[in-house]
């Protein structure tokens, strides 16, 4: 009984488009990654710019140009100093699905104006989405399926999972068609009423009465469809073959511009094509343009060009002013106008070798197009831009000659042009503006990549006419009402656009002073695709902060090619200590920062942004409390004793300043005191009511310039104001605030009016400052300060915690409401973005935090405030301590807001689980915990040598000044660093004992046929264009440096396959053991060749370093090299006597070290096909191996010491294709989990005692769950208690990596908690609203055919991804209410990674 959960969203990005989607103005780019759908918006910002085109530096100085949506023209720099675009998240959804493919559809009557988005997914789906702004979400129209059994071809036809599946979309929004299965094209038409293309030729007087008519489109003009109903019309199902008799084997289909009617372009071949047989099938291709008529599901074949390169995999559709389409190929590219006319040019020298179709030569370029990605330089631009597999950009320019194109040529963009900022190949492209590109990437960051050119107009050669068109505009330029269609062209486009194409001849002449020159904008770090993880524990330096409870640390290797690294992973934050020092018997602290006038100044101006002081409250000799200052000096805080300042006065409740930092407040239990800037004495407003005479204690106090509030016992609000002349004046409260029954506030500065509250009292002058009243019924009430005799919101179903909240949200008939504690409202985001959040804290210290958005009222222009429930799937850990709902007898450290931490704004939770919650501008709110022991206070901390830092008073009472590190992120939930390496990493492991990584990398080579007396013709290859194949390099990192220090090249055409750390035997006689890494490499010679390998055995040892980089202290040494007739693909160690096993080939071997540095073989077993995986279950050492086959599954293997010798103990009963595998103990069972090449888990059990197992030779397949993410490493992490050796086989977890950058978990339950989450993820499954309209129950559902007669019996895998969003639905909708504490136990465990960082 497991449950997966994902640690980490996916950050690989696989496909994006750009569309106006929030309204009909607005500019948005829908990002997929995998299963993960993000909608982003534009932001133009002004930030330094670095001159060498690496990108935008941003600095403090960083401003707002343009906020919201829009994006400003590219402006041209100004000294150091431009615009950039920055992505700014909008909304993410999680998706129980795979997504395949994105398009825009334009659809009638949508609820933002905007156009709609069409998602396809796997097993043939559709989804049809829109945005609501009702519900600041997105909102399903419909959802289409097409995985029937009468849609499958022949038998023998692979399954639709095999084959890609794909969308396209008429660039007039008039039909989508779906390529699924081998050749099935599902085509959905849309109404567009009013659309140009039903204006037809009727003239009643000669055609006499108008036959009804029966298109969708028309009978959306003529019958006014009930568009709100449904935007689209019955889809069907047709065979390619049925379209054309010669489309047996398509490649890929696009729909086309100019025409009339819905056409798509496609290409296809009768026969598969292959380079192996390229002697028979040279030119096989055709490209057939074929138009639909949606009215009688009918299809005409307009044109097929024949006889095409057998390479060319993609069809580009180009707009005006070139037209046409454009084909793609590995060697080649080729441009098809309307009437079948093709110019071609060849990329490198193959081109000439493997076609026979007539190209122009360009084969200097030497580019390598498979995988590339092409798209159109914006709607006004006539040339295209190529991105290569290899991060390589080219731009294509085409010769225009009247009405067709008469030329195409390619130019690649050097790299003082910007040609070196794709590190890497795209996945994806969208044009997002003006002048900016985003290119996504599932192997690097992805990017927003502007560009511009040194001069405003390009250089042109006139024609046949003397026109001239500048470089701002386009031939559109020219269209009139004058302009009337060609009636003789039934497929023609606009007329303007064929006038402006045959009045004008251009050819652009391109330099490299007059090129594009590109930039990077922004990015989307991205951590796919990860091969491998290190585990290793690593002492700390010091200034690192030290958290005793787990010393191990995760790091995992990223990217690929140029864009290959390495990366870190770790669940809390390390602060970088800068001063440590200690306030006697201190609870809590506040750091002050005051404005000092021009004669009190010593330093400068600028210590007035500086913080001067501390206050402590202090409790000595147990209950008496007292208070204190400090100024803060680099020698640590100096108390002052010499002020107004009286420690006597009691403990301080809160500390905040007034007018502009010239008055502080100091908050005690019973009175306010203020002070000036020196401390002096200026005011005591004491908390007696003069009505009743009671002195009520203060409980909660927020302050926002003039404006002080307090909450006290009693549960009354007193509001304090400052006058000019620092004096505070109490607020005389309106009805509403005078019956007492307040719970929590606080105030928050609308500087930019995000709320948008009207100010209805004419006889005050409205303020920025609303407060924000959490009433003891659990409502919420907002006031706009100075006003406060009416409230100008009020929302009474807060406490119930709906996921949309509103004035007029009730429940009725329902007592679940949730005992709120606090609110606050902050704004949280980084230096491009910041927004108000509302942020709800619970007596169970649970979080719930509300995003505000203007929601527009239907029938005006109108818009009115409402809430929306962020999705937090973070449960307290704080048990139940509270048995009273008396307000005062409920302690709490309050949320403490910090507006500078580094680039962050942030809220911080003290307590026993202390939390940083960050948000940036393009990734989603996360909560971050902070490591160390519990921390009872923590404010900023900002002087000359702490720079937007913070200091904090831990549990020790120890108190901290401390930074957040600049290297580190916190988009993911994790705290990541990225170490870029410029190669691509293998593998990688961890040497504890001298805190280094060994890494095993690779760069490109090129690949030449070697000298060989059996194949005297491979002397005579003449190519100079050669293949490129992969060259290792054993590599050491430093863990201080995070750099490399020692390296040993290996043979030409040898790669790492794996690394292992591992404690070897170095001694026959003495039995004595080190620490040594073993190496396993394979040689790629090609596959004619038999493979072989090596087996190395390396120390590192320490050296005398270098003056200068004092970390080169150690480095490898050489101690085994053994050759191998296969290659090395597993290695790990086996028995109790340190030796190595070794999978070489189809054997699988034990050697031990001897005396003479060799490797003796001293027990071997052989294997199937290709051995992925070789691991023991320990430590400590067993004996038990378990062994993987790419193909024939995964067995289990014993290896025995007296004698010598690996014997089969079980292996599974099904061929599953074993990617990666790790043992999972739970108590006294023995779990096999293995991740296979469709992204699914499976759990296989030895049992046997079990009968189905036939005595154990059977490993019983348990379960198989889908997880959605091609894993690449299973990974069981260590026991949190080293020392127990019965907690060893308990509690276990086992750590994924996967291709797409994200990190999940399997965790290993106990009947009864499995029982308990069962029960949960059945109500969440159907109670949730679910994206997309897709199901999580079949999602998961595996589809492997694998059935041994027992799945199920013993509880299948539980999706942690379901469960962890128990908190989102409402209050009166929760599960769980009587087993609460047992819920959030069960779900704070199976998301918590036991001895990790």
């Amino acid at each position: 009984m497991q449950c997966y959960t994902e640690l980490t969203f996916p950050t690989a990005v696989t496909h994006s488009l750009s569309l106006p989607f929030l309204s009909a103005s607005a500019n948005n780019l829908v990002v997929a990654k995998t299963s993960l759908l993000q909608i982003f918006s534009f932001k133009s910002v002004l930030s330094e710019t670095n001159p060498a085109f690496d990108g935008p530096l941003e600095t403090r100085r960083q401003s707002t140009i343009v906020p919201g949506t829009t994006i400003t023209p590219s402006a041209g720099q100004k000294g150091d100093r431009a615009h950039t675009t920055k992505l700014v998240l909008i909304a993410q959804y999680e998706l129980s699905g795979t997504i395949t493919s994105l398009a825009r559809i334009k659809i009638l009557g949508s609820k933002s104006g905007g156009e709609a988005l069409l998602v396809s997914l796997q097993s043939a789906k559709l989804s049809l989405v829109e945005w609501d702004p009702q519900r600041y979400s997105i909102s399903t129209i419909s959802i289409h399926l097409y995985e029937r059994e009468d849609v499958q071809g022949s038998p023998w036809d692979a399954d639709s999972l095999d084959h890609v599946n794909y969308l396209s979309v008429d660039p007039r929004s008039r039909c989508a068609a779906l390529k699924f299965g081998a050749r099935h094209l599902a085509i959905l038409p849309f109404y567009q009423a009013g659309d140009d293309l039903v204006m037809d030729d009727y003239d009643p007087e000669i055609d006499g009465e108008r036959s009804e008519p029966s298109s969708p489109i028309l009978k959306a003009r003529d019958e006014k469809v009930n568009l709100e109903k449904t935007p689209y019309a019955a889809s069907f199902v047709v065979s390619l073959l049925a379209l054309d008799p010669s489309l047996s084997h398509p490649l890929h289909l696009a729909f086309l511009y100019e025409y009339r009617e819905p056409t798509f372009g496609i290409l296809s071949s009768q026969a598969a094509s292959s380079s192996a047989l390229l002697h028979e099938r040279r030119d096989c291709l055709s490209y057939t343009v074929i138009t639909l008529d949606l009215e009688q599901r009918a299809s005409t074949a307009l044109l097929t060009v024949t006889n095409l390169p057998y390479d060319l995999f993609a069809v580009i559709p180009l707009r005006l002013p070139i037209g046409g389409t454009f084909l793609v190929g590995a060697n080649e590219v080729i441009y098809v106008d309307q009437s079948g006319k093709t110019n071609g040019v060849a990329v490198n020298e193959f081109a000439k070798v493997s076609t026979s179709f007539a190209v122009t030569d360009q084969s200097d370029l030497g580019l390598r197009l498979e995988g590339s990605v092409v798209e159109q330089l914006g709607l006004d631009n006539s040339e295209l831009l190529i991105i290569t597999s290899t991060g390589e950009l080219a731009i294509v320019g085409f010769k225009i000659d009247g009405r067709s194109v008469s030329g195409v040529s390619i130019r690649r963009c050097g790299e003082e042009n910007g040609g070196h900022l794709m590190l890497t190949g795209p996945s994806c492209t969208s044009i997002v503006g003006r002048g900016r590109i985003f290119i996504g990437s599932e192997q690097a960051d992805s990017i927003v990549l502007g560009w511009s050119r040194k001069a405003d107009k390009l250089k042109r050669q006139r024609s046949r006419t003397d026109v001239t068109i500048d470089d701002e505009s386009d031939a559109s330029e020219l269209d009139g009402e004058d302009m009337e269609d060609d009636e003789d062209d039934l497929y023609s486009g606009a007329k303007a656009q064929e006038e402006a194409k045959e009045l004008i001849s251009e050819t652009v002449i391109a330099d490299n002073n007059n090129d594009y020159r590109f930039k990077v904008h922004d990015k989307l770090e991205g951590f796919g695709p990860m091969r491998n993880i290190a585990l290793g524990k690593i002492s700390r330096s010091a200034s690192e902060f030290a958290d005793s409870a787990s010393e191990q640390e995760l790091l995992v290797s990223t990217g690929c090619g140029r864009a290959g690294g390495v990366a870190t992973f770790t669940q809390k934050i390390r602060p970088v200590i800068k001063q440590e020092y200690s306030i006697p018997d201190a609870q809590k602290i506040w750091t002050v920062r005051v404005q000092i006038s021009a004669d009190m100044q010593l330093d400068g101006a600028i210590v007035n942004e500086m913080d001067k002081y501390i206050i402590a409250s202090r409790i000595i000799s147990g209950s008496d409390a007292q208070s204190a200052v400090y100024k803060i000096s680099s020698g640590g805080p100096e108390e002052l004793t010499d002020t107004d300042f009286d420690p006597e006065a009691g403990a301080t409740f809160e500390v905040g300043t007034l007018n502009n930092g010239t008055r502080i407040v100091q908050v005690l239990s019973n009175e306010v005191r203020t002070f000036d800037a020196g401390f002096g004495l200026a005011q005591i407003v004491p908390m007696t009511d003069e009505a009743t005479g009671a002195e009520p204690k203060v409980l909660r106090a927020s302050f926002a310039d003039p404006y002080v509030l307090l909450i006290r016992d009693d549960t009354s609000v007193l509001l304090l104001r400052a006058e000019e002349s620092g004096d505070l004046d109490e607020i005389e409260l309106g009805p509403s605030l005078q019956k007492k029954e307040v719970r929590s506030g606080t105030l928050y500065e609308d500087t930019n009016d995000n709320f948008r509250l009207e100010f209805e009292d004419s006889d005050d002058e409205a303020g920025n400052v609303l407060m924000f009243l959490l009433t003891k019924g659990g409502g919420l009430q907002i006031f706009r300060l100075p006003s406060i005799n009416k409230p100008v919101y009020v929302a009474e179903g807060l406490s119930f915690l709906p996921p949309f909240l509103a004035p007029d949200f009730t429940v009725r008939r329902s007592q679940a409401r949730e005992i709120l504690t606090e609110i606050l409202v902050a704004e949280l985001g980084d230096s491009v973005q910041k927004s108000p959040f509302m942020i709800l804290r619970s007596e169970a210290d649970d979080l719930t935090i509300y995003q505000p958005y203007q929601a527009p009222i239907e029938g005006t222009v109108d818009t009115t405030l409402r809430f929306l429930k962020i999705s937090n799937p973070h449960c307290s850990q704080k048990p139940y301590e509270f048995e009273t709902d008396g307000l005062d007898e409920i302690k709490y450290r309050p949320l403490q807001v910090l507006h500078e931490l580094r680039d962050y704004s942030a809220v911080f939770l003290p307590g026993d689980f202390p939390t940083f919650i960050f948000k940036s501008a393009s990734s989603p709110l996360q909560l971050v915990p902070l490591a160390g022991s519990p921390v009872n206070s923590l404010g900023p901390f900002h002087t000359s040598s702490c720079e937007r830092g913070f200091t904090f008073l831990d549990q020790k009472g120890h108190i901290n000044v401390a930074q957040l590190p600049l290297d580190i992120r916190c988009e993911t939930g994790w705290v990541t660093r990225k170490i870029p390496l410029g190669e691509e990493v293998q593998a990688l492991d961890c040497h504890s004992s001298s805190q280094t990584y060994v890494i095993g990398t690779s760069s490109k080579t090129d690949f030449k046929l070697p000298e060989d007396e059996n194949h005297p013709d491979w002397g005579l290859e003449t190519t100079s264009f050669l293949p490129r194949v992969e060259q290792g390099t054993i590599k050491v990192l430093d863990r201080e440096t995070w750099s490399i220090i020692d390296e040993y090249p290996l043979d030409p055409y040898e790669i790492v396959t794996c690394i292992k750390s591992l404690s070897l035997e170095t001694s026959e006689h003495t039995h004595s053991r080190a620490d040594l890494i073993a190496v396993g490499t394979a040689f790629l010679l090609g596959s004619d060749l038999p493979s072989t390998g090596r087996v190395y055995v390396f120390d590192i040892i320490p050296c005398v370093p270098d003056p200068d980089f004092p970390q080169t202290s150690r480095r490898l040494k050489i101690i085994a090299k053994e050759d191998t007739k296969g290659a090395v693909t597993a290695l790990s160690s086996v028995g109790t006597q340190g030796f190595l096993l070794t999978a070489q080939g189809q054997k699988c071997m034990v050697r031990g070290l001897k005396e003479d540095n060799t490797l003796l073989p001293v027990a071997f077993i052989d294997m199937h096909c290709y051995t992925t995986v070789a691991k023991e279950l320990g430590p400590p050492a067993t004996g038990l191996c378990l062994l993987g086959d790419a193909i024939k599954g995964v067995s289990l293997v014993g290896y025995y010491e007296e004698p010598y010798q690996l014997r089969l103990f079980g292996k599974s009963n099904s061929h599953i294709e074993v990617l990666a595998a790790d043992f999972l103990p739970d108590a006294k069972a023995l779990y096999l989990v293995v991740a296979d090449a469709d992204s699914n888990v499976h759990v296989l059990q030895f049992d046997p005692e079990n009968p189905k197992s036939l005595s154990g030779q059977r490993l019983l397949h348990l379960t198989s769950f889908h997880t959605g993410r091609f894993a690449t490493s299973v990974t069981l992490l260590p026991p949190v208690n080293g020392s127990d050796t019965g907690a060893q086989m308990q509690n276990r977890s086992l750590l994924l990596t996967s291709i797409t950058g994200s990190l999940g978990l399997v965790k290993a339950l106990d009947p009864m908690t499995h029982r308990t989450l069962a029960a949960l993820q059945s109500h969440l499954q159907t109670t949730l609203p679910h994206p997309l309209g897709l199901n999580p129950r079949a999602h998961r559902t595996a589809a492997t055919g694998v059935d041994d007669g027992i799945a199920g019996l013993r509880g299948g895998i539980l999706d942690g991804v379901i469960l962890r969003r128990w908190l989102e639905p409402g209050r009166w909708r929760r599960w769980g209410d009587g087993e609460g504490e047992e819920v959030r136990k069960a779900l704070t465990y199976i998301g918590k990674v036991e001895g990790l960082l």
